[in-house]
């Protein structure tokens, strides 16, 4: 334990090691290492010439307020369980953003269970994320496919469309040229677009994909859930329980679902539905300044605040905050001028349009002047935050 640590990439073998260390470390195989190591960057932490850690990252846009803001995308992390306990997971996460971080990234977001832990150091979570099941046979019975016409396959028009819904959200991601590639590669996904009567354009895209089920039929797993219209909803939830006669019951995935009560009025209140909390994302800001700036903000509003921002190691930073036609910029401002005050987690927060009310920061902690944090508030809480992708 007391050799020397060195981080480097996953080169000349080592991400045979690393692929190793993963399926000790997570207790079984992740094919991701595999998958995406041609694609992405791949860093370990290699101790004696053994890799103790290890991970995969790599830059996208990540959408707020409709702009894709450069964001260094973590996978696959892992720590040897024998080297756990001396915060090498920390340190091996900071190596992991270095590389992306100098390509641009002014934001970083990993999936990860460490909510309280990260959240001291900077990280937070936007929202709560959940899996959900369902009666097939309740959709098929809840629902209609009113005159859609369904078609397998992908085409560039609805990856145009998926595209265009994504930036509705905040958190969703530009997806990079291969990610099709890759949902096909790691959970063998199908396509299906959906498209109105008489149009010629997809108003809503499903992904899926279905493995052997061990007592009955098949397992019908959505990932992803792209709809421009309650009616295409609709259509594709009355599709998915068309399956009834294989499928007992349809599982949404983590990443699946929009943050919109969908089933809530609709399905008979006996329906039986089952939720799993999951582990959500986690978001962090790496540059105050340019995660303002590049972000996209409500054309309407005009807003001239001093705020201060804390981050986990108690540094205070006084700054102005205006917004303005669109656009944002974060600026040095004298101390004890705050009208609002953050911590680095909160400001993280309100940036991804997790807080929705004056009433729901001040809960979360945010202390300020009731009119500036309203005004705060609408400039952030216009997209619901939403990581469509998991990695």
């Amino acid at each position: 334990m007391n050799e020397q640590l060195l981080f480097v990439p996953a080169e000349h073998g080592l991400l045979d090691e690393y692929d190793d260390l993963a399926t000790r470390s997570y207790g079984h195989p992740v094919p991701a290492v595999r998958q995406l190591a041609d694609r992405v960057d791949v860093r370990v932490a290699v101790r004696g010439g053994k890799v103790v850690a290890g991970g995969l990252g790599f830059l996208a846009g990540q959408h707020f307020g409709s702009r894709p803001v450069p964001t260094a995308c973590l996978s696959s992390g892992c720590v040897a369980p024998e080297e756990r306990g001396g915060h090498l997971a920390v340190r091996m996460l900071e190596e992991r953003i270095r590389p992306l971080r100098d390509k641009g990234a002014v934001l970083a977001t990993v999936w990860s269970s460490l909510t309280k832990y990260a959240r001291l150091m900077g990280w937070q979570a936007p929202t709560a994320v959940t899996t959900c099941e369902v009666p097939a046979d309740a959709l098929r019975a809840a629902f209609d496919l009113g005159g859609h016409r369904i078609d397998h396959r992908a085409t560039p028009a609805g990856a145009q469309r998926q595209a265009g819904i994504a930036r509705d959200w905040n958190g969703t991601l530009k997806r990079p040229t291969w990610w099709g590639d890759f949902l096909q590669e790691h959970h063998g996904a199908q396509t299906y677009e959906f498209t109105h009567p008489g149009d010629t354009t997809p108003s809503g895209q499903l992904t899926l994909a279905t493995t052997r089920h061990p007592d009955r039929g098949a397992r019908l797993t959505v990932h992803g859930f792209w709809t421009a219209d309650p009616d295409t909803a609709r259509a594709m939830l009355a599709f998915l329980g068309h399956w009834d006669t294989r499928v007992p019951t349809v599982r949404f995935e983590r990443t699946a679902l929009p943050p919109h009560p969908l089933l809530l009025h609709t399905l008979p209140r006996s329906t039986l539905i089952t939720t799993h909390a999951q582990p959500p994302w986690l978001l962090r800001i790496l540059d105050l300044e340019e995660a303002v700036h590049q972000r996209g903000w409500p054309a309407d509003l005009t807003l001239h605040t001093p705020i201060s921002v804390t981050d986990p190691d108690n540094t205070e930073r006084h700054l102005l905050l205006e917004i303005a036609d669109g656009h944002a910029r974060l600026t040095p401002a004298a101390p004890g001028a705050a009208e609002v005050a953050f911590t680095r987690a909160q400001f993280t927060l309100w940036y991804a349009g997790g807080l929705h009310s004056a009433a729901a920061a001040r809960l979360a902690g945010v202390r300020g002047e009731p009119n500036a944090l309203t005004a705060l508030i609408r400039a952030t809480c216009d997209r619901e935050p939403w990581l469509t992708e998991h990695f």
